[in-house]
């Protein structure tokens, strides 16, 4: 072998990795968070399934005999009024997925944001976006939930802006300690001096620097908003019937549970493994993204 190969064996097995790389690379061989991306990936793919085939009278109009138990007709059975029960949940995932990424999203873009000008310049600023996230932090989500809904009205979006609005006080909080840990950095000082302002140094140069331990908050903050709008949902304050949300449809077989205790299970066993598929990726994640751990 040539001194020329060699030398360039040598340089791609020490050429180092970037973050995404070697944070896949030590994500996989998590097991739990593994799991968590599959069952993840499998809830979207469903989710699409019922985009394309799956039409709203299908899950409204009556198939079959009432609490039907499964069978090979109805594989998860029918509920009280004769509606297939595996259709419904599979075009219910559209909610629950939409409700999870959508309120996230939300509030890791509002969070972050006030979260990283509190961190970055202090102050009396500072002082009043943390009050207020304390404020935000001492009411119980489900009851601000309920309060939001029920001022705007049962509908997805205001669904979403409920769970949402709840999720915001933690993404301040990580967003402010992030920042905190990045601003006083080499390339903050190197950014100061060739002219940069302070606004473009904090979004530019000290916030994709910190994103991290955000992405890890977001996965876990998934789990959360799931179960919370499934718990409002169950409570009346989700997306109104009949549209077959996982909460509303645990709740519209409680009262049939001696008879046909498949129609709550089912839709509790979607929202548990989801929220734990959730809990175990945003694990896997906070271990992967972790510099400590890095060899």
């Amino acid at each position: 072998m040539s001194a020329k190969k060699t030398q360039t064996l040598i340089s791609q097995q020490y050429k180092k990795k970037s973050l995404f790389v070697e944070s896949w690379l030590r994500l996989r061989t998590n097991p739990g968070a593994v799991f968590g991306l599959v069952v993840l990936a499998i809830v979207i793919l469903l989710m699409i399934y019922s985009l394309i085939f799956i039409k709203f009278a299908q899950v409204t109009e009556f198939v079959g005999p009432k609490l039907q138990p499964p069978s090979s007709r109805f594989l998860f059975g029918t509920d009280e009024m004769g509606r297939d029960l595996f259709l419904r949940l599979i075009y219910g995932s559209r909610y629950s997925l939409a409700v999870g990424f959508g309120s996230v999203g939300f509030g890791l873009i509002v969070g972050t944001f006030f979260g990283a000008i509190a961190g970055y310049y202090g102050g009396l600023l500072e002082n009043i976006i943390m009050r207020i996230s304390d404020i935000l932090a001492s009411i119980p989500a489900i009851l601000l939930g309920m309060v939001i809904v029920a001022v705007l009205g049962p509908s997805l979006m205001n669904l979403l802006i409920a769970v949402g609005v709840s999720t915001i006080s933690g993404f301040i909080r990580m967003g402010r300690a992030s920042i905190l840990n990045s601003a006083g950095s080499e390339y903050v000082e190197s950014a100061k001096a060739i002219g940069m302002s302070e606004f473009r140094i904090l979004f530019s140069q000290v916030l994709p620097n910190s994103v991290s331990p955000l992405i890890v908050t977001a996965t876990s903050r998934m789990a959360t908003a799931v179960l919370s709008a499934a718990s409002l949902s169950f409570l009346g304050f989700g997306i109104p019937v009949p549209h077959p949300e996982w909460g509303a449809m645990v709740s519209g077989g409680r009262n049939y549970m001696l008879v046909a205790p498949h129609i709550t299970t089912f839709p509790g066993l979607f929202i548990m493994v989801l929220t734990f598929s959730c809990a175990l990726l945003g694990d896997g994640l906070r271990d992967a993204l972790d510099p400590r751990l890095k060899k």
